[in-house]
């Protein structure tokens, strides 16, 4: 059929990245299927209704507002790594690798310093859900999203000039990642644990459970939490978990960090 040759031919890709579409498409294609991967297999039970549009709005606000902002701000204080001629060298797949290694080691330690109680009121926002699931994720004060934009454009050029659409393959991994983490599914995922951050990996650290305020820090691979001590098993984690930072905080104050 004609259109669909339209949509896997050169035009139609160049078309969706002169319009801006890309980002859009995108997001709607996660809100289609991880929404049904979480309909499949919940954890626990959810009330869309009750926060779809705040989530749906503070997406909006972060992903068209705060995050362009943060990405001028970060742009211009961030360390660029200098990247040696054999690991410009490298295979995609290995530069890809190298740079989550690299950027996921700085961003572990940058989660430690947000939950500081000096820097704690800039991730609050994140915390603040009581209910998650994949679009509670979105949750980044304009100081977080700065502060976590660093370790990954420290780690960015280790892709060298890399073919035109690195950037999106790179900005979706995160996207498609940061879901991830925060699904609201129920599979239970011990092997991969020992690599990745998994969901209920994840939910861990998002409990309201003093116990786990300092607990599985890790944003793309779990080896940094075994290495540097802040790794809870799930496995471990018997009682139900609830989310929550405890408090009421004016929205104004979260969405700032201040």
């Amino acid at each position: 059929m004609e259109w669909i040759e339209w949509v896997f031919s050169r035009e139609f890709r160049q078309f969706i990245l002169n319009h801006d579409l890309f980002i859009p498409l995108l997001f709607l294609a996660r809100v289609i299927f991880v929404t049904a991967l979480e309909l499949i297999a919940p954890a626990r039970k959810i009330s869309y209704r009750s926060v779809i549009v705040y989530d749906l709005i503070g997406c909006t606000l972060v992903g068209y507002i705060l995050i362009p902002a943060s990405q001028f701000l970060s742009n211009r204080i961030a360390l660029r790594a200098g990247v040696p001629e054999v690991i410009l060298a490298l295979p995609v797949a290995a530069s890809f690798l190298l740079y989550y290694v690299v950027g996921d080691f700085g961003a572990y330690w940058m989660h430690r310093l947000i939950h500081a109680k000096p820097v704690w009121r800039v991730h609050k926002w994140h915390h603040s859900p009581t209910t998650m699931y994949w679009l509670a994720g979105y949750r980044a004060s304009l100081p977080q999203q700065t502060l976590f934009n660093l370790p990954w454009i420290f780690a960015y050029p280790v892709f060298g000039l890399s073919p035109w659409w690195m950037y999106l393959a790179v900005l979706s991994s995160h996207m498609l990642l940061n879901d991830w983490m925060h699904m609201n599914v129920s599979w239970r995922s011990n092997w991969l644990e020992w690599i990745m951050v998994t969901p209920r990996y994840h939910h861990i650290h998002h409990s309201d459970d003093p116990a786990y305020y300092n607990a599985n820090f890790g944003v793309t691979f779990t080896i940094w939490d075994r290495i540097f001590g802040t790794y809870v098993d799930p496995e471990t984690v018997k009682q139900p978990i609830s989310f929550g930072i405890g408090e009421q905080v004016p929205l104004v104050r979260l969405i700032a960090g201040v």
